[in-house]
């Protein structure tokens, strides 16, 4: 149900230990939060502007007018995530201070998916006055206040306390987020099995606060009141009971004879579970009608797995809160474009007939083709509208682009917006910019591999790092770790970690190995006519672990191999590339991942010092192709000292040939060149100056003019800004090899060893 409630005992989730959570949190700077500015404050002038004595001018037109807040500060795209951390994920109540970390990351999905700002705030208090008052009094600050992790019933109180006294947004996503997305996976069931809400039975298992979000939403839908029951750990909720009964259940009793869960379902339509594993049995599903609907969304384990509901009954439709099964109650699906939405109209609260549009938009999108990317995640599976696909991947990038309109246009209609919506198909389209493409074809990737594991060699594998990110490959579920090294060093390495070394990983000493021979047989067929000898070619298996671990992969020993932790990129390329030979032009495509600008993919950023024209020609094409594949619509610049021309010199004239050279065969992408990485990066300027330029918008493919070049941007960036790089990412070997920098840390390795496996899949 929540995204963040995973199984970390399950062996076919995603998992991470709890090392690495620990690393992943006190690693560099503390936490997953910072504070980042938006204007520059370098000079006295910048800092007169924005503070003293210029900030007065914004203080006091707000004053005269409070809506400017909205124009002059960052309000109208700031979301307060509040808690007090007395219902932490299934954790119980670990207080405020220890709710932190979910409130941490609740702020980081926010931003991730939606591009909306957000600060986390752990109230120490469980009286609810107190808390009213304390978020009451903070509004001023937020366009829209989340609540998160706060126990029932309290958060009903809390909740419908704040919305009465505040202007703002007020939204528990622990109860509407849950609502929203299982009413939207309900609406396509129902579909799917010719039922009309209005004369659908439900029976929900579970009298807490998403339960009663559930409930409410339904009823707002069109769901009759009498064909809902709610059982708790008591039994039905009829009328006339007054054990463990309080206002908030009574609200959702009914005249009914069922006094059990099992004498609910006989004969219901529809099951949602929020409640423990195991409460929903075999004998309870073969009772319910036919082509029963099944939500069992407790986490981190269901209440029936879909393997026995099927088992149980063949034509049932399930869901479950897990995303290593079809059809994820999943709530990132929801809070953070209803509240993109929300505040891009200003609206004043989140009502119903905002919660129905985004129920409504999220079944209609699941509803409609996969884009490529998408269905390519689909655990093996082509992803399209069935019983196993009724809702939404919650990385499928038109999510930013229909739910937030769906809601503020219904915030519009409903009274509820000040600020109206002129254009909502111009909306859609900002939308679209304002999320990086390539960051959701990244999970797309992940995904990819996890559903058609890999055999990688980690070559340096008695490296404490390479360690770490074969542990953490083989613990993401994207396959089988090999290492490479010696037992005992290896084993030395991981006690004075102070772990173990888990199952599912192998050890393979190249010295010592069964397979020396044929991988030397192997290596000398190749290489006797290039001055090796036979000894050459088994001294080099026996030593160098980069030979080895290539061999492995080209005999079909394994799928995919990572190297580089500890030797120079040449180096390790010179043993990688002896055994595997490039199919094509070798190049290195390097990820400068930023914050505000998205994705640039920069090549070549590895291989040729100074790339004649028809290599940078392919080259970009190559690149280009990688970005299409990235989800991203290539914009190629060719970069250069040179801008059209001028100054002149001997290198972009080579450069404008690899251009006239796309100009004769034709290419499938926007390019231009040569320019300077200004001109390529800034729209205004290129219109100002060089109106001429075939790009678009901003270049998101820069084709650098030699090896000089592409490593002092790709090293220097990322130090110099908050932009993260990966790569570079080795392209055209006729078998799948990544090189790391030398001294890479553990996530670098994790993403080349995935990105080689993703080089397997595709093969």
């Amino acid at each position: 149900m929540d995204e963040t409630r995973k199984d970390a005992s399950d062996t076919r989730t995603a998992r991470v230990t709890g090392e690495e959570a620990l690393a992943m949190h006190a690693e560099g700077r503390p936490g997953k939060l910072e504070t980042r500015l938006t204007k520059p404050l370098v000079t006295a002038r910048d800092l007169s502007l924005a503070y003293s004595p210029g900030v007065a001018e914004p203080c006091l037109h707000i004053h005269r007018d409070q809506r400017l807040a909205y124009d002059y500060t960052s309000k109208g795209n700031f979301v307060a995530v509040v808690s007090n951390g007395t219902a932490v994920l299934g954790l119980g109540n670990l207080g405020a201070l220890a709710s932190k970390p979910v409130m941490e990351g609740k702020v980081a999905l926010f931003k991730r998916f939606a591009d909306v700002d957000g600060m986390d705030l752990c109230l120490d208090t469980e009286d609810v006055d107190e808390f009213v008052n304390c978020v009451r009094f903070l509004g001023p600050s937020f366009g829209g206040i989340n609540l998160e992790d706060i126990k029932a019933p309290e958060c009903f109180v809390i909740e419908q306390r704040l919305r009465e006294l505040m202007d703002i947004p007020v939204f528990h996503d622990d109860q509407h987020g849950t609502a929203i997305v299982a009413a939207a996976g309900l609406i396509n069931a129902a579909h799917l099995t010719g039922r009309d809400l209005a004369t659908t039975r439900l029976v929900i298992n579970g009298a807490g606060a998403a339960s009663i979000a559930c409930a409410e939403l339904l009823r707002a839908m069109g769901m009759r009141p009498e064909n809902i029951i709610m059982c708790d750990t008591k039994g039905v909720l009829y009328r006339g009971r007054t054990e463990g009964m309080n206002q908030w259940k009574s609200a959702h009793a009914v005249d009914t004879t069922a006094r059990t869960l099992t004498q609910a379902l006989e004969g219901a339509d529809v099951f949602f579970g929020l409640s423990v594993k195991g409460a929903l049995t075999q004998e309870m599903v073969k009772a319910m009608a036919d082509k029963p609907i099944i939500f069992a969304m407790a986490n981190p384990d269901p209440e029936i797995t879909p393997e026995d509901a099927k088992a149980a009954r063949p034509d049932c439709i399930i869901a479950t809160g897990r995303s290593d099964y079809p059809n994820q109650v999943n709530n990132v699906l929801g809070f953070p474009f209803i509240f993109r939405g929300a505040l891009d109209v200003r609206a004043s609260t989140i009502n119903d007939a905002m919660k129905i549009a985004a129920a409504q938009a999220l079944a209609e999108l699941a509803r409609e083709a996969v884009p490529e990317e998408v269905a390519r995640s689909g655990a093996g599976k082509r992803l399209a509208f069935g019983p196993e696909y009724i809702i939404p991947n919650a990385f499928d990038p038109r999510l930013i682009s229909r739910v937030p309109v769906a809601v503020a246009e219904a915030a519009v209609r409903s009274g509820v917006a000040r600020k109206p919506l002129v254009d909502p198909a111009r909306y859609a389209r900002e939308l679209t910019h304002r999320l990086d493409a390539a960051a959701n074809a990244l999970e797309h990737i992940h995904e990819r591999v996890r559903a058609e594991p890999k055999r990688t060699v980690f070559a340096e594998g008695e490296e404490e790092n390479v360690i770490r990110a074969a542990i953490a490959y083989r613990n993401g579920g994207y396959g089988t770790p090999v290492l490479v090294g010696r037992e005992d060093r290896i084993h030395a390495t991981v006690a004075s970690m102070g772990i173990r070394l888990p199952e599912g990983m192998e050890i393979h000493n190249a010295r010592l190995s069964q397979d020396n021979r044929r991988y030397a047989e192997f290596l000398y067929e190749k290489r006797q006519r290039q001055g090796y000898l036979f000894r050459d070619c088994q001294r080099l298996v026996n030593q160098d672990r980069n030979v080895f671990a290539a061999c492995m992969v080209a005999l079909g020993d394994a799928d995919a191999m990572v190297t580089g932790e500890t030797r120079s990129y040449s180096a390790a390329l010179e043993g990688v590339a002896s055994v595997i030979e490039p199919e094509g032009v070798l190049f290195g495509l390097t990820m400068m991942v930023a914050r505000r600008s998205g994705t640039v993919l920069v090549a070549d950023t590895a291989i040729h010092e100074r790339p004649d024209a028809q290599t940078l020609a392919i080259i970009a094409r190559r690149a280009a192709a990688a970005a299409q594949r990235l989800g991203m619509e290539p914009r190629v610049a060719f970069l250069s000292f040179s801008t059209f021309g001028d100054p002149k010199g001997i290198i972009p004239g080579s450069i404008r040939e690899a251009v006239k050279l796309l100009d004769t065969v034709g290419a499938d992408f926007e390019y231009d060149g040569e320019m300077g990485a200004d001109v390529a990066l800034d729209p205004t300027l290129r219109a100002s100056l060089y109106p001429f330029c075939r790009l678009t918008g901003p270049a998101n493919v820069l084709v650098m003019p030699g090896l000089h070049a592409a490593h002092i941007l790709t090293k220097a960036v990322p130090h110099l800004t908050s932009a993260t790089s990966i790569g570079p990412v080795l392209m055209g070997l006729s078998k799948p090899a990544q090189i790391v920098s030398t001294g890479a840390g553990v996530n670098q390795i994790l993403d080349l060893a995935t990105l080689a496996a993703y080089q397997a899949v595709r093969s």
